[in-house]
């Protein structure tokens, strides 16, 4: 988060916090002078006048500012409380006023400030400087002087400041706090390095690939501030209730002082009107609810998102890394005559393991299940499109595609067993074609009770598979997860067109990976992206999971469906009770002192019930 944008937020709440002591103390001093000491009535009401002329000019300012913009919220309701007090010679009532409406704006930036902690958190995070070697020299230098192409060295336990590729050096790095990934990632040359992620025993020296702001965590950052800032749209129905709500609380207040023709009951209406409920409790459960979901691992982009995504009466799921778990697994190894099995998979997954390439996490995976030792590579490097190369136990090993790998080593591909319009790689030993492994992506084993929990937890009436697999494995996976809307070999244009014509007819949720599902999710009522394998800056997701599990968008609607109900709660119940409280002060029962406490009661109440949306229930799935 900008330094700025938290220094406007502190401002803010200092200075509401300012306003109200001194509303606070003029009370006070007005309550000791009347009732200890006994002074006079222009003395003991001299620290009411003060504190409304320091305290009650600059929220009125700022109410004139709104009006000046055409901004006519139920707020102005206190303005013209305090002015209506002080043209009545009820000081109190008016410093009262005061003090309600500093406090409850100083208690909305103070609940912001902490239900913000965790977002804030990434921040302080983040290092301000790198070292950089220059001319064999190394030097401390802050982010903003470094360039692409830069070489750094990260020492041991630092937290890398940038995007880059390791140059020198063999270590692992920490990278769970970006991928979800429950382990460190093996770090030798050639292999890439993420910024935000934590170092391990080794010094590495990286070269820069993106500039510091680019960088994957300096990303990160700018989505969890256009969280706060981006306004949603549950908050602009409440500006639009204030805006009903203000004229019929001046209607009552006049009405009051008509039929009773006392000027007293106008002031005590607008005074137990002023609806902070309203104007506080919304946003607070929106701020409360964003910092629920952070700590959650989810990251929401827009807001507006968690008032929707539980109306979506459509969920429209891609196949790979959403229903499935996006990591092949080794399922057949045609291996040359040459050579045996264990050889070749030990050799592959011993240069496997400093690949991110997901076959490679498939490789390891069933080396390690058949007890198959992995050793040490060197002299490694994965040019673009052209696989995988390194040498291990002083064999050259190559991994790549039946096509790169049959035209390098001079061998046609008839020779090579009958292609596959699934996944597969191939691997050559020492310039000799040696095997040809196949892979099957599998199921997320909460595919099936998540999809079936939808119609009766959720009320969803359809569930559709779009992806642009090849159909027989579209269909395959349909049927083992339980969807029957099945639409596969659909490109990205195709996709956003089926995306389109459901969100015609209904709220739609689509879930995706982020990247060539963007148009789609634009296309979609709320567009989420697991944010494992993909940038969690795709635009186009209004919410990015950071650990790819459909328990986490479980917990992403229910963490909605929760600030829905409260925020609405919060707000329609205390402008009731406000109500209320007007048609007590019509019939004379309620003078405006006691009004504005009251008030200032029901606010606190709104306020703490609203804080609650940050507070996850005993249970945040029902699958």
């Amino acid at each position: 988060m900008k330094n700025t944008q938290r220094g406007g937020l502190t401002a803010r709440s200092f200075r509401h916090e300012a306003i109200a002591s001194i509303a606070l103390t003029g009370i006070l001093l007005h309550l000791a002078l009347r009732y200890l000491f006994g002074a006079p009535p222009p003395l003991y009401q001299f620290p009411l006048q003060a504190a409304l002329v320091l305290a009650g000019l600059p929220l009125l300012y700022d109410l004139m500012v709104r009006i000046w913009h055409r901004e006519f919220g139920s707020d102005l309701l206190a303005g013209l409380s305090i002015v209506t007090s002080v043209l009545l010679g009820q000081y109190l009532a008016g410093t009262v006023i005061a003090l309600m409406l500093a406090g409850g704006n100083a208690l909305e930036a103070i609940a912001t400030r902490r239900a913000s902690a965790v977002l804030e958190a990434l921040a302080r995070r983040m290092p301000v400087g790198a070292h950089r070697e220059l001319a064999g020299s190394i030097e401390d230098v802050p982010l903003e002087a470094l360039g692409v192409g830069d070489v750094l060295v990260v020492y041991p336990h630092e937290v890398c400041p940038v995007d880059g590729i390791v140059l020198e050096g063999r270590g692992a790095m920490d990278e769970s706090y970006l991928t979800g990934e429950p382990y460190r990632m093996s770090k030798t040359p050639g292999a890439e390095a993420l910024s935000g992620a934590i170092n391990g025993d080794a010094a590495l020296k990286i070269r820069s690939t993106r500039l510091p702001v680019d960088s994957r965590y300096a990303r990160i950052m700018r989505v969890m501030e256009e969280a706060q800032q981006n306004r949603p749209r549950l908050r602009r129905l409440g500006d639009r209730l204030g805006a009903y709500y203000t004229p019929v609380a001046v209607l009552i207040a006049l009405g009051a002082w008509y039929f009773s023709g006392e000027s007293i009951r106008f002031l005590a209406v607008l005074v137990i009107a002023t609806p902070c409920p309203l104007l506080l409790a919304i946003p607070i459960s929106i701020i409360a609810s964003i910092s629920l979901a952070a700590r959650r691992g989810i990251v929401v982009r827009d807001p507006s998102v968690l008032e929707r995504a539980d109306t979506c009466r459509t969920m429209i799921f891609d196949k790979t890394g959403t229903l499935t778990y996006g990591e092949p697994r080794l399922t057949e190894q045609l291996v040359a005559k040459a050579f045996q099995p264990v050889e070749v998979l030990g050799l592959t997954a011993s240069l496997e393991q400093y690949s991110k390439h997901p076959l490679a996490q498939a490789i390891l995976r069933a080396a390690r299940e058949m007890s198959v030792p992995i050793r040490e590579a060197s002299e490694i490097s994965e040019p673009p499109g052209r696989g995988l190369r390194g040498i291990v136990d002083g064999r050259r090993v190559w991994i790549a595609s039946r096509h790169r790998l049959a035209q390098e080593i001079g061998v046609s591909e008839t020779a090579l067993p009958s292609s596959t319009e699934g996944l597969e790689c191939d691997i050559a030993l020492d310039g000799t074609y040696a095997a040809s492994y196949r892979f099957r992506d599998e199921p997320r084993v909460e595919s099936r009770p998540f999809i079936a929990h939808l119609r009766s937890k959720h009320l969803v009436t359809k569930v559709m598979l779009v992806s642009g697999d090849r159909e027989a494995e579209t269909l395959h996976l349909a049927e083992l997860v339980g969807v029957s809307k099945v639409y596969s070999s659909k490109s990205p244009e195709e996709k956003v067109a089926i995306v389109r014509d459901e969100t015609s007819r209904t709220k739609t949720l689509f879930l995706g990976d982020g990247i060539n599902d963007a148009p789609a999710m634009l296309a979609a009522t709320v567009g989420v992206a697991f944010g494992k394998n993909s940038d969690v800056t795709a635009e186009a997701a209004g919410a990015v999971i950071l650990e790819t599990s459909l328990v986490k968008v479980d917990e992403f609607l229910h963490i909605g469906r929760q600030m829905r109900r409260i925020a609405l709660q919060s707000a329609l119940g205390g402008m009731g009770l406000s109500i209320l409280g007007m048609a007590v002060a019509s019939a004379g029962y309620l003078p405006p002192v006691a009004g504005a406490v009251a008030q200032e009661v029901i606010d606190i109440l709104a306020i703490v019930n609203a804080l609650r949306a940050g507070l996850p229930p005993k249970s945040l799935t029902d699958f």
